[in-house]
């Protein structure tokens, strides 16, 4: 399906019928990342799984930085076309940092959160240098070399020697996506918030997904992030990477039912 957001073509699935929850993906993929779960939730559940601008098949438009704040944005604007007042948010990595952006800024919007795979800290001044070196990277030599680096840290060693195929549906999604749009949102994310304040004032229920092979999201962040949260659930996936979707796609769908089983 197609929404006009702004003039620019957001592509989106919208399936099944109940209480909505809204998939958010993280960076450098689209909406096909949580099929598995669209799939084992839409008997139940109405689930909304947009491509992010940039991504997929949505159109990028002219900035050259997309920010949290701007993509929380796009996704309320969606909620509002599809008559949806209130969701529950999940997001993966990038995703889930634009789902804490979003109950931040629509908190009455927000019924619920589930944050896998991502953390809530500000970027450092290190960081902000090299997440400008990486976005101009990406317009210099593509996304095809660099995903081809990076698919050994979004899977975890074990997913990737057991389930070799997850690999190639995570390359197909990286090759899909436009060099433009994601060094847009490289830029974007450098100028991220630090969500710990608004988290720690979030008042609905919330579940961290984490495991313990990630290697761009601590454990030790999780638990802390844990901690503050007034009605957080915390589930470790062992032996799991940064991609705990597809890595072990039956507990995630098992942990979201059972979740989602607490707040409907």
């Amino acid at each position: 399906m197609i929404f006009l957001n702004q003039g620019l073509r957001m592509a989106y699935d919208d399936l099944g019928s109940g209480f909505p929850i809204l998939f958010i993906h993280g960076h450098i993929f689209n909406r096909s990342m949580w099929s598995p779960q669209v799939q084992s939730l839409r008997w139940r559940f109405r689930t909304i799984a947009p491509d992010l601008r940039g991504y997929g098949d949505s159109e990028r438009g002219p900035d050259s930085a997309f920010t949290q704040e701007s993509f929380a944005g796009d996704l309320a604007r969606l909620l509002d076309h599809l008559s949806i007042d209130r969701v529950c948010v999940v997001g993966l990595s990038m995703g889930g940092q634009i789902a804490m952006e979003f109950a931040r800024a629509f908190p009455q919007r927000t019924a619920a959160l589930v944050l896998a795979a991502t953390f809530a800290q500000d970027e450092t001044p290190a960081g902000v240098i090299e997440r400008n070196r990486a976005a101009d990277r990406i317009l210099a030599e593509g996304v095809v070399p660099i995903g081809t680096e990076m698919i050994c840290k979004l899977i975890g060693p074990e997913s990737l020697k057991k389930q070799p195929l997850i690999a190639s549906k995570v390359m197909q999604m990286i090759c899909g996506t436009d060099p433009m749009g994601a060094a847009a949102a490289v830029r974007g994310r450098a100028l991220r918030r630090d969500y710990r304040p608004s988290l720690a004032e979030f008042a609905g229920p919330s579940m961290i997904v984490l495991g313990t092979d990630d290697a761009y999201t601590q454990v030790s962040d999780g638990h802390a992030l844990h901690a503050v949260m007034k009605d957080c659930r915390l589930e470790i996936f062992e032996g799991i990477g940064h991609m705990p979707n597809l890595e072990d796609e039956d507990r995630f769908n098992r942990c979201l039912h059972s979740f989602l089983d607490t707040i409907v």
